[in-house]
């Protein structure tokens, strides 16, 4: 019965689910031309109320006879393949049983019986129990070829305990794998650097060392991922017997929510760019999205993007990105100081894991991806000024056409043809549309701030809006706008409307389609003796005053400096405007979303769904993924209850262990360091944000919701900031930050309204508490803690 026993060749796709993850991964393997052994499947449907029917076992003899008069004297292994095992979730290695070295037909026979029994042991019910699996399990058999090996082994293409790429690391020992799986023989070491494949280990291994590492290499990129590989060696030939997922190595259970990129290897992480800007927990949807739009822009070749989810929260993997310059001859020093601008500087002593790229790789990876960036960003570049003028009016007909649609394939179609590539359209305008204009913006910075200092290159370079307005300082003054008169609360809506502080958490309802929270900033303002008019009108005068002294410590160049910062100021303003219609944009997935969930019957569930979930059961599929809704939303909720996670992330990081350590660092985590916290001191240092000096009492806020909590006059302390805080910013005397950089959103804010600033300081909101009397230099990015009263 040929759907019941199935040969390596002919096992196709979409037969993989019946086919357990040993027989899956053998019958790819075998189809991708690579050494594995003869061999076929025995599905589970062979199997009726735990008997083995008679087509089934006639097609099992046959199968049997045919590689018998292919090899003389063949032996088989008869093994499991459970439709859990060798998953990215859990490995369930030696949970089942394997019987080898079958001859005659009863002794095969009898084996199957033997390892589909195994399927109701004792130890597969813990080993399910502990992974949070269902107990009972689906098995097929795999029945193969048995080679005699001279040597067995395994190797393991990343450090499955550090999860460092550097080399991959095996064992072998002389005779049959078993012993070595099991554990009941010594093994001998060996490894194999990952750049060149240079051998380390006993001679006898060398001559077929190269062969593994090639299928090792090949394997991966085609996988996916890290894979623990199980071989041997036999009459001098390599034979691969199986491949898994490296389980440790794992960023979780996707059907779970349980997701941490950072478990995926020793990588570099940080939040301090991104974070910002995107500071909620996601849900499966927000963060699928966010994923899509990365890969849409992926350059650095591999396995891995650039964005990572770390429990809901998103960070960036800069050891990627530092790993591809390396390998092209670029010092990795004056690569971090150009990125320092973005993501900040490094604590000392953290180390950059390298990745370690091949030359050839990189070049060959990145030059299709080159020509494709090139043409986008030339296009985003080219098309700045109509996408700034089309966004608002084509994102609200998108929006209005999504109300109308009443199939799916009308919801579809939108998606395609007009969403999607708005969304593409958005990322690149927002990222690589305005890069050009703020490279020089920087560099004129880094001029500056060597002639007079970089408290004085930031007032000279602070009046950003100019006679337009900053994008960013949109919100505050619109409301001040409303509250005059000059503008009605529906304009500010239209024009305003999809900035937030959970503006890119599409679960989460944006101020347009609310007004009670722009009452609320309504008020709050209404009630505050700040004139945010007068705020800017005093940072101007500070902005002259600094052009004066600079014309007094360099006559005659006033003028020839001014043109430059005139011309380089365009682009904090195009950036700012072009990732805010971004925003306006992506929140328009909010309303597909919604749109979804109303015609799949799940409502506001629908965000615990991925994307290409979604899209699936749009397209026609079952909606499978609702029976996982439940368990996504438990995840969800554990994930909002952990504290602000460290801003810089080295290694395997579990937040869970970290947040239980009393003497935990808020500012980074290292696993080659013993958690501790920073010593008490009594100052602070983060990066200089926005000039001037102040002391006062610090207003220690996790959520903007919060903000009635802010007094006049205090010092506004938080883990990090974005548009969504702007309209506090009036209110307080000075802003510190955990997370931020120089080019970051509070301090770019906080300079154009002459409030002083230090962002990036790491573990201000653990080092200080509400009530505690601090200076603030934001020219030095210092704050001195002063002693109690």
């Amino acid at each position: 019965m040929l759907d019941t026993v199935l040969g390596f060749n002919e096992l196709t796709p979409s037969m993989f689910a019946f086919a357990g993850g040993k027989g899956t991964m053998l019958a790819r393997m075998y189809q991708g031309g690579y050494p594995v052994p003869e061999g076929f499947v025995v599905l589970p449907s062979a199997f009726e109320e735990g008997q083995l029917n008679e087509g089934a076992w006639k097609e099992i003899v046959t199968r049997v006879n045919k590689i018998r008069h292919m090899f003389n004297g063949a032996q088989f292994a008869v093994r499991s393949s459970g439709l859990s095992e060798d998953s990215e979730a859990a490995s369930f290695a030696g949970e089942f049983d394997t019987v080898l070295n079958m001859k005659t037909d009863e002794e095969i026979r009898d084996a199957l019986y033997m390892v589909y029994r195994s399927k109701y042991a004792e130890r597969v019910r813990v080993y399910s129990s502990i992974q949070g699996m269902e107990q009972s399990h689906e098995i097929a058999i795999v029945v193969q070829l048995m080679v005699v090996p001279e040597i067995s082994g395994v190797l393991f293409t990343a450090d499955p305990i550090t999860g460092s790429r550097e080399v991959m690391t095996g064992n072998y020992i002389f005779g049959l794998g078993e012993q070595l799986v099991s554990g009941e023989a010594n093994a001998h070491s060996f490894t194999l650097t990952r750049s060149k494949g240079k051998y380390s280990g006993a001679r006898v291994f060398r001559k077929q060392a190269m062969k593994l590492y090639r299928y090792a290499l090949r394997l991966e990129k085609e996988l996916g991922g890290p894979q623990d590989l199980e071989w041997a060696i036999s009459k001098g030939r390599v034979y691969l017997l199986q491949a898994r997922p490296v389980t440790t190595l794992s960023p979780g259970n996707r059907d779970k929510f349980e997701w941490n990129d950072s478990l995926t290897g020793d990588f570099l992480w940080t939040n301090t760019n991104v974070g910002e800007s995107i500071p909620d927990v996601f849900t499966p949807f927000s963060w699928s999205v966010i994923r899509a739009l990365d890969e849409e822009q992926q350059v650095v070749p591999g396995h891995y993007l650039m964005s990572g989810n770390i429990c809901g929260r998103v960070y960036s993997n800069i050891s990627l990105p530092v790993s591809a310059f390396q390998a092209l001859g670029f010092n990795s020093r004056s690569i971090l100081a150009k990125m320092s601008n973005v993501f900040g500087k490094l604590p000392e002593g953290i180390g950059i894991p390298v990745y370690p790229f091949s030359k050839w790789s990189i070049i060959k990876a990145l030059v299709p991806r080159i020509l494709y960036s090139s043409k986008r960003t030339r296009e985003a570049v080219k098309g700045m000024s109509q996408y700034l003028k089309d966004s608002p009016e084509e994102c609200a007909k998108i929006i209005d056409r999504i109300h109308k649609v009443k199939t799916k394939e009308e919801l579809l179609r939108i998606w395609r043809q007009d969403l999607w590539p708005r969304n593409v359209k958005g990322v690149w305008a927002a990222f690589e549309g305005t890069s050009q204009k703020m490279q020089k913006y920087v560099k004129l910075k880094e001029k500056l701030s060597r002639l007079v200092g970089s408290e004085e290159a930031n007032l000279l370079l602070s009046n950003v809006g100019g006679n337009a307005q900053l994008e960013s300082l949109g919100p505050v003054i619109g409301i001040s706008r409303v509250i005059r008169g000059d503008m009605t609360r529906q304009e500010y809506l239209v024009k305003y409307g999809h900035r937030g502080p959970h503006e890119h958490e599409l679960s989460i309802p944006s101020p347009g389609e609310s007004r009670d929270l722009l009452e609320k900033q309504i008020k709050d303002i209404e009630d505050s003796p700040i004139n945010v008019e007068g705020l800017l009108d005093k940072q101007r005068e500070q902005y002259e005053e600094a052009w004066n002294r600079f014309e007094q410590l360099f006559p005659g160049g006033n003028k020839r400096f001014k043109r430059q910062v005139e011309r380089v100021l365009e682009g904090p303003q195009v950036r700012e405007a072009a990732r805010s219609e971004w925003t306006r944009g992506f929140r328009v997935n909010r309303a597909f979303a919604l749109k979804a969930g109303e015609l799949a019957g799940i409502a506001d569930d629908v965000f615990f769904l991925y994307l290409d979930e979604v899209l699936s059961w749009l397209e026609g599929g079952e909606l499978e993924a609702r029976q996982h809704i439940n368990a996504r939303k438990a995840t969800y909720a554990k994930y909002q209850a952990l504290p602000p996670l460290p801003s810089i992330i080295r290694g395997r990081f579990d937040p869970f262990k970290w947040a239980e350590e009393p003497n935990r660092r808020m500012d980074y985590f290292n696993p080659m360091e013993p958690m501790r916290i920073s010593p008490e001191s009594e100052t602070l240092k983060g990066f200089a944000g926005a000039a001037g000096r102040i002391e006062g009492k610090v207003r220690v806020l996790t959520q903007p919701e919060d903000g009635d909590q802010l007094k006049p006059g205090e010092i506004l302390v938080t883990s990090t900031t974005n548009v969504g805080w702007t309209t506090l910013f009036p209110k307080a005397s000075a802003i510190i930050t955990d997370i931020g950089a120089p080019l970051s959103h509070a301090a770019i804010v906080a300079r154009e309204l002459g409030i002083p600033a230090v962002v990036g300081c790491g573990n201000a909101t653990a080092r200080l508490k509400t009530g505690d009397r601090v200076i603030v230099d934001g020219g030095q990015g210092m704050i001195q803690v002063c002693p109690p009263s």
